[in-house]
């Protein structure tokens, strides 16, 4: 009995100690800071005025929103923007940021797709660290922490072809005399890439080592992986997502982790083609054709649960079973290092422009070369094979 309420008294003790501290985020903010203020630059009208805008940034211009010294965290972006996507393309917008007195950037992405609206479209995404919204994608928001020990700069370069009417935004951030140990630097940067089929009729190719996968990011260095914005354009009706990804840690040269399919990364199952926006994963964007046909927007955040390495990641993902679909890809990876790093490339306007619809009138095209290839029978329904 005595023993039984030593343990009692143990677990109630425990229990009340714990509770002091519970360790979650609506306890973190009863918490008192010391040596922290909050800072902001915004667009606001320092003649006290109600043009809280920036105006006429022309074609081909680069405009500095913050350059700043000293240490502190970016806690919070929000940007609206006139004219709407139409006229100034939101993939064509590009957006920079460079830590610790850098001259290279480690975050590099068009507006849009960084924020999670892909191919210049516009459509309300909602998420934990980014979110665009209201009305079918107005305002772009980010909440990803972003330190920096000795200054920070972002800005923003405009290829859209015409000029930026208004540019509106906030930033915050913490100032503070030095960061806390084992601060990571925020990196994120943008992918595209039209992929080449590798066809496997017979279904034998074998994918051990990811050769020739789509690649989400390829990082030398400790810290890691927190997210990605997946951006897909398939032509044709086929379900893509067969796709395993494939995350190669401090130089493994088969995955360290190997995953069983595209939709299983994303926490869903069977290729589902629903809106679904969880905080942390989910289909932001799902195309209305036949099958998989046209564009899909996914996204996965690893918030509670990070890709860790000290040497190197490199995050991968099949296109298609085997890499046998030719896909219009884009992604933007979102990741914290050790050390500001510069980014593996930059894309040029060109190398960003992504690939038209597919629709009804191209499959009927496809539908007729392969009628005369059979023999030109005009009664041919469509799931005919050539003899053997």
């Amino acid at each position: 009995m005595k023993k039984f309420l030593l343990f009692l008294f143990t677990v109630l003790s425990t229990g009340i100690l714990l509770s002091q501290d519970p360790g979650n985020d609506m306890s973190s903010l009863s918490q008192i800071r010391n040596n922290i203020k909050s800072k902001r630059i915004s667009s606001y009208d320092k003649t006290g005025g109600n043009a809280d805008r920036l105006t006429g940034i022309t074609d081909g211009s680069k405009v500095t929103l913050m350059d700043i010294k000293g240490a502190g965290v970016i806690n919070h972006i929000w940007i609206t923007i006139s004219p709407d996507g139409a006229t100034a393309s939101r993939n064509d917008i590009i957006l920079r940021m460079y830590w610790d007195g850098n001259s290279y950037p480690s975050v590099e992405s068009p507006l849009g797709p960084f924020f999670g609206n892909g191919w210049n479209e516009a459509y309300d995404f909602f998420t934990v660290p980014l979110s665009v919204t209201p009305g079918s994608g107005k305002s772009y928001v980010c909440y990803f922490n972003m330190p920096f020990s000795n200054g920070a700069k972002i800005e923003i370069e405009n290829q859209t072809g015409t000029d930026i009417r208004a540019f509106y935004y906030y930033i915050d951030y913490y100032q503070m005399d030095q960061l806390p140990k084992n601060s990571g630097r925020f990196h994120a940067w943008f992918n595209h890439e039209l992929t080449e089929a590798h066809p496997d009729p017979a279904g034998t190719a074998k994918n051990i080592n990811g050769k020739n996968n789509y690649i989400f990011a390829n990082i030398t260095g400790k810290g890691q992986f927190v997210g990605v914005n997946y951006y897909i354009n398939n032509p044709t009706t086929i379900w893509y997502g067969e796709g395993d990804d494939m995350i190669f840690i401090d130089g493994d040269t088969i995955p360290t982790l190997n995953g069983t399919g595209t939709e299983d990364f994303l926490n869903t199952s069977w290729g589902p083609k629903v809106l679904v926006q969880h905080p942390y994963f989910g289909y932001a964007r799902v195309n209305n054709e036949t099958g998989h046909l046209g564009r899909t927007h996914v996204y996965r955040f690893f918030i509670t649960d990070p890709v860790y390495f000290d040497k190197s990641c490199k995050f991968t993902i099949e296109h298609g079973t085997n890499n046998d679909l030719t896909l219009d890809l884009a992604s933007v990876a979102y990741w914290y290092q050790d050390k500001a790093s510069a980014l593996p490339k930059s894309f040029t306007k060109e190398e960003r422009q992504f690939k038209p619809l597919i629709g009804a009138s191209q499959i009927n095209m496809w539908r007729n070369a392969w009628r005369l290839d059979m023999g030109n029978d005009l009664q041919l329904w469509g799931n005919e094979r050539k003899s053997q």
